[in-house]
């Protein structure tokens, strides 16, 4: 197993040091790291050089999260990569995070991970409760989404966040990989499941394998709006990009 771990960033100078710690502090540290600046103007990319993990850098110019998060595992498959592990430059994977995705790629061909709220940047413990529940109740609305109704489909549709998605390498090129779009525009997580569920039923959620993502939003926005944002971008602020 050649596992490439892909971290897309914008403007995340002041932040994305605690996720490369986070990934340098992995029990399981056999595994390759690729960030993808996507067209920061904070000096992020710097900032990673300068981190002592080997990392390498790629720059996508198209702004989105699925565009960047998209070259960076196709630059990975270039590279030899033969699974693929997301997380976003705002989150903290567990200390056993890639040891956890390297098991669960013994039963799955894509890992669907559990997202929780960080617990470092201030937010109240009933306010990151109202968030994991949230988290729930939408992964078992989206079963029954009409969205999510995808003909042929060998399975049910499986919640899987972004920053927590794990794939191998070939059924990420069968099924397209993430759609080159910006946030604010499609939930590119979603897509990548529901191009897979035709191809295989090898994919299923893993309680096990952790990664505590940003609240920013909730911060910024407050938790209503910020729960509106997540459902189908029913709430649409004027900027997405929270730092």
């Amino acid at each position: 197993m050649n596992l490439w771990v892909v971290v897309p960033a914008f403007d995340e100078a002041a932040g994305i040091g605690a996720t490369l710690d986070a990934l340098a502090a992995q029990q399981d540290r056999d595994f390759r790291l690729v960030v993808v600046d996507n067209a920061s103007t904070d000096g992020t990319a710097d900032v990673v050089r300068a981190h002592p993990l080997p990392v390498e850098v790629v720059v996508e110019p198209q702004r989105g999260t699925g565009a960047a998060a998209d070259t960076g595992m196709r630059w990975a498959i270039a590279a030899g990569a033969t699974h693929l592990a997301r997380t976003d430059a705002d989150c903290l994977p567990a200390p056993d995070w890639t040891a956890r995705v390297k098991a669960a790629f013994a039963e799955l061909d894509l890992v669907a991970g559990r997202l929780l709220p960080r617990r470092d940047e201030g937010l109240p413990a009933w306010q990151r409760g109202v968030l994991v529940g949230a988290v729930g109740v939408a992964g078992m609305f989206g079963r029954f989404r009409p969205g999510n109704r995808v003909a042929g489909a060998l399975g049910p549709y499986v919640m899987s966040a972004g920053c927590n998605t794990a794939i191998t390498a070939e059924l990420y090129e069968r099924a397209g990989g993430f759609p080159r779009t910006r946030i604010q525009d499609v939930h590119e997580d979603r897509a990548l499941v529901n191009a897979v569920r035709p191809l295989t039923a090898r994919y299923g959620a893993r309680r096990d394998v952790v990664v505590r993502g940003s609240s920013r939003r909730v911060r910024a926005w407050g938790l209503v709006r910020t729960l509106g944002w997540y459902a189908d971008h029913r709430y649409r602020p004027e900027h997405v990009d929270i730092r």
